[in-house]
């Protein structure tokens, strides 16, 4: 895809359109799509860090956009796909895609993100875990 390198490992998670998200236009809202993002970086983080607790989530989301490329209807059964874009001293960036797998040739929507490590009891960033990093490293861009 253009503008969005793809690693060699990918992370995918399935999506539900439910009922409630869609729009009077008889789409999946554009704020929806941001929050099948993040059940694609809760997933992620579920799976490798195999924690359910909110708090041990230490970071924050600092940036995320998106591009509406096709419209997601409540037919559609989309996945996210995700990897790492960079891993830098105490944040991250992840990449997403969400597709329709049925549909390969059309790209529902794309995206990207910013998380920066974050200590909530003293209220500062902190630095990336190594432990962290590991896993970010799998799914990290050739090159970055």
């Amino acid at each position: 895809l253009i503008g969005y390198p793809v690693p060699n490992q990918i992370f995918t998670t399935p999506v539900s359109v439910r009922f409630k998200d869609i729009d009077a236009l008889g789409h999946v809202n554009n704020a929806v799509i941001i929050t099948y993002f993040e059940e694609g970086r809760k997933a992620f983080f579920l799976d490798h860090f195999q924690d359910g607790d909110p708090t041990a989530f230490n970071f924050i989301l600092a940036r995320i956009e998106s591009d509406f490329l096709h419209p997601v209807r409540l037919t559609h059964t989309p996945e996210v796909r995700r990897w790492v874009e960079f891993v830098g001293q105490t944040s991250f960036g992840f990449i997403y895609e969400l597709a329709d797998p049925q549909n390969t040739d059309t790209l529902l929507a794309r995206g990207r993100s910013v998380q920066v490590c974050f200590d909530y009891a003293k209220r500062e960033k902190t630095p990336v875990p190594a432990a962290m990093q590991q896993v970010l490293n799998a799914y990290l861009v050739d090159g970055a």
